[in-house]
């Protein structure tokens, strides 16, 4: 639904998106929102993406041919401005040879190489949300692809939402202080409640703290020093079995996903019948109980089963476990001295330490030995990134790992085609931790962004679909039937909070709660 945008409008080929934005919207900072602040936020993605094709969260939407978008058009708009640019920056600004341009100061376009039928479900998070990029401008700018400015570390940059980050202690607290300037502090209630993370708020101040142990935030929570908190797999029947507790649960069709990738680029992972070996030895039922106390559901990835058109396209089940069929793949793999494998995860989570240990103990069964290496989580993701740049560092990376370290994974944007770009793609810009391309393959993933035809994408991802499950790039653990990404769930007391809003992406962009959205019992 629009929130910064009044409307938009799509041309009648499909390629051409003109969304219309919200006039008299300011940053907490108080400079304008317009047209211009999201034509350098854009670009300024595409900038620090070093240029990228797939800037746009995986997705090849834009012909980038054009573009000479870097230091020098910065150091014009920095000269310029966004509130009352000069007539050689809205030159820049609305070059409409470039596939963004400001049409005016409330409108912008984008113009696709294709249609593509969900394109403002990719503007749910990270490219549609909005920060001051003239702020930014002013206190050093992007920085450089390969040294992000750090100074937003400490000072976030402002938002035109209904709070402003006021005071930041690193690992300890974020404190918010509502917005006195906030412009939809006059919003109707039926537009709130059509749109309810419009919210100006219900409370003056949030503390969002940061505490690491499990007990010590339900602590918190039961002696109400919190209203609202986070509780793990660990500590998790301190809440379930209490009635004053609600927590937050998720659909069986929800994006957040986990799974294990194999990696397809080394040895002995690359071999295809080991993999097949190692998907069937894994007992889901073990695992769903003691990694997730039976909160999970079995999935045929990549896709996840909202996207119900273009989920499991040829009615395969969830790998078996089979210990018979393992060992049979296992001896047609033709490994001698088979090498004890490596399986990465990371420390502070539960979860991902139950998951590994559940498939340490079942590859066993089939005298594989599996090794687990605990790291912290920002030791663990360093080594990946796009898919090129995990093909180049293959010998870095584990034969065996949990996608972002064993917590969940949620969708970057609302569309089919999230997670086959992401975990399936040559032009993956972060998440094919499998290292896994394969040509029939891409012409699936490629067609989202090149058809419109449901029928032909359905052909092609249908083909892919078979050819995913036979070369196992991964084991498709299971979709998250809480809410955290570590396991366990928001929690609450009941007879303080009486509700809110959370994340559409499923924990994609957030797992907190919109806390401008929480209204409490009278």
């Amino acid at each position: 639904m629009p929130g910064l945008a009044q409307n938009w409008t799509v041309s009648s080929n499909g390629t051409i998106v003109t969304l219309n934005l919200r006039n008299h919207v300011n940053f907490s900072s108080g400079d304008p929102f317009n047209a211009y602040q999201v034509w350098l936020e854009e670009y300024g993605f595409y900038y620090l993406s070093a240029n990228s094709s797939y800037w746009w969260e995986n997705y090849y939407f834009f012909n980038m041919s054009n573009v000479n978008f870097g230091p020098a058009a910065l150091a014009l708009i920095n000269q310029s401005g966004l509130a009352n640019p000069s007539q050689q920056a809205l030159a820049v600004m609305g070059n409409s040879s470039w596939p963004i341009y400001a049409t005016g100061p409330y409108q912008i376009e984008f113009r696709l190489k294709s249609p593509f039928n969900w394109f403002t479900g990719t503007l749910i998070a990270w490219n549609g949300l909005m920060y001051d990029s003239q702020w930014l401008l002013k206190h050093g700018g992007f920085g450089t692809p390969t040294a992000f400015n750090t100074f937003f570390n400490q000072n976030p940059i402002p938002g035109t939402g209904p709070y402003l980050v006021s005071q930041v202690s690193e690992l300890n607290y974020v404190k918010f202080t509502q917005n006195t300037n906030y412009w939809g502090e006059n919003l109707s209630s039926t537009v709130i409640s059509s749109q309810p993370y419009l919210d100006p708020g219900h409370v003056k101040n949030v503390i969002v703290y940061y505490k690491s142990d499990d007990v010590a935030r339900y602590t918190d929570l039961s002696t109400g020093a919190v209203q609202i908190s986070e509780i793990q797999i660990s500590d998790w029947g301190l809440v379930s079995t209490n009635p004053v507790y609600q927590y937050l649960s998720s659909p069986s069709w929800s994006g957040q996903v986990f799974l294990m990738a194999m990696n397809t680029k080394v040895y002995p992972t690359n071999n295809t019948a080991l993999r097949q070996a190692i998907v069937h030895s894994i007992n889901f039922t073990d695992l769903a109980q003691k990694a997730f106390l039976g909160h999970i559901d079995q999935y045929v990835g990549p896709e996840y089963p909202a996207w119900k058109d273009f989920y499991d396209l040829g009615g395969m089940a969830p790998y078996s476990y089979n210990i018979t069929l393992a060992k049979q793949y296992l001896t047609q793999a033709n490994i001698t001295n088979l090498p004890a494998l490596t399986l990465t995860t990371t420390s502070g989570c539960a979860t991902c330490t139950a998951e590994a240990e559940v498939v340490q103990s079942d590859l066993a069964q089939i005298g594989i030995t599996v090794n687990i290496n605990v790291m912290q989580y920002t030791q663990y993701v360093s080594v990946y990134g796009s898919y090129s740049t995990n093909l180049a560092g293959a010998s870095q990376i584990g034969q065996l790992s949990f996608v972002d370290a064993g917590e969940s994974w949620a969708p970057y944007a609302l569309t089919p085609a999230d997670y086959w770009l992401t975990f399936v793609s040559n032009g993956s810009l972060y998440g094919n931790w499998a290292i896994y391309s394969n040509p029939v393959v891409q012409k699936c993933v490629d067609s989202f962004t090149s058809s419109t035809n449901t029928s032909y994408i359905q052909s092609l991802c249908t083909k892919a679909q078979a050819q995913i499950y036979s070369d196992a790039p991964y084991y498709w653990v299971g979709v998250d039937g809480l809410w955290l990404p570590t396991g366990g769930s928001v929690v609450w007391n009941k007879n303080v909070i009486k509700s809110f809003s959370v994340d559409p992406t499923f924990t994609g962009a957030s797992w907190v709660p919109f806390f401008n959205t929480v209204t409490f019992v009278q």
